[in-house]
């Protein structure tokens, strides 16, 4: 999820509406940001529409399809899409700054392989992909909600990881990290309890050369903070 994705005082959600894991700021763009979303959005953007998307139409070939959710300001995602341009890489962000970014990053990088939808992952997933499509999913540092009242708010729950793997193909995987300690032992715990899912790890996983550290992440190790990888995969 994206950095800019924090806690603040709200109203309860009214009964009946689902309770997200984001609160929608409009956030100050960048002139590069806005131009990009402006002008590139039609060219490296997807609407979200309420019907399923063929992936293999909309990258032009047949290659294993990779779903980031979350992507904040982009910068891991357009380097592992730079890195593996053998996989194609849907990324899914609600905030315009965030997408502008990436957005960018696509045009200055010339990545064919990565396209963004900017729209509710949950409905994303409901409506656009289809059920074992998915070589692997990533959510890399999302919202860690660390109030205790606000956990009901977390993205990584049962359901929604129901939901990530009926979209996983056979053999592909999630991979999760947090630089929050209780957020990565409940996100264990949500991920032993799906029978479809196999940890790849005793428990947590070393992190993956296909992740790169981010700038708050390498701060953070400097600092002494941890941060924690939990990969599982979908059974054969």
């Amino acid at each position: 999820m994206s950095d800019s994705e924090k806690p603040s005082s709200e109203k309860p959600s009214p009964v009946g509406r689902p309770i997200r894991s984001f609160v929608l700021r409009q956030g100050r763009m960048s002139i590069a940001q806005q131009r990009a979303h402006d002008q590139l959005q039609a060219v490296y953007g997807i609407p979200y529409a309420a019907q399923p998307l063929d992936l293999t139409a909309t990258f032009g070939r047949s290659a294993p399809k990779i779903l980031e959710i979350g992507f904040g300001m982009g910068d891991a995602t357009a380097a592992i899409a730079a890195a593996h341009p053998e996989n194609d890489y849907l990324g899914i962000e609600v905030h315009g700054p965030g997408v502008g970014s990436l957005l960018n990053q696509i045009e200055q990088r010339g990545l064919s392989n990565l396209r963004i939808v900017q729209h509710d992952a949950v409905e994303v997933l409901n409506h656009m992909i289809a059920d074992n499509s998915l070589a692997g999913v990533h959510i890399f540092f999302p919202d860690p909600w660390h109030k205790t009242r606000h956990h009901k708010r977390r993205l990584i729950k049962p359901e929604f990881v129901a939901l990530i793997t009926r979209k996983l193909a056979a053999g592909g995987y999630l991979h999760c990290a947090t630089d929050w300690e209780d957020y990565a032992t409940q996100i264990l715990q949500v991920l032993s309890t799906q029978p479809a899912l196999a940890n790849t790890a005793t428990d947590y996983a070393p992190r993956p050369e296909y992740r790169p550290l981010t700038k708050f992440e390498q701060r953070g190790i400097r600092l002494g903070h941890g941060v924690w990888d939990i990969v599982f995969k979908k059974s054969e």
